[in-house]
């Protein structure tokens, strides 16, 4: 169950990333440091999104909280290992943000919040 309300949210996410001109280029990459929800590409810009799926009114605010200092480690060690992978990206600009998607039945906003890659 959990996993089908993840990969709504990472779908939502990238629905909307999508009408703002984001190309997919990988979703739920891993390697033995992670898993990269979303890498996505505007012309040469990289966009990295980490999805976090919560219910209305959770304890961790929205997912907030789950994105402290172990979770961005592996993240960064994680996006280490894909531009290792993808050595034509090394040389892009890239950006990390959250999306923190509200699952049903609330329909709240998806909030961005920047990440430091």
């Amino acid at each position: 169950m959990q996993q089908r309300q993840g990969d709504w949210a990472e779908q939502r996410a990238l629905r909307l990333l999508r009408q703002r001109g984001w190309r997919l280029l990988d979703r739920q990459w891993r390697c033995r440091w992670g898993e990269l929800d979303l890498v996505c590409s505007k012309g040469q810009r990289l966009l990295v999104v980490e999805v976090k799926a919560r219910r209305r009114g959770s304890a961790d605010g929205g997912g907030v909280l789950a994105l402290r200092g172990d979770k961005r480690r592996r993240l960064s060690r994680s996006w280490d290992c894909w531009l290792a992978a993808h050595p034509l990206w090394q040389q892009s600009p890239v950006e990390m943000v959250a999306a923190l998607v509200t699952l049903p039945p609330a329909r709240l906003p998806v909030r961005w919040i920047r990440l430091e890659p």
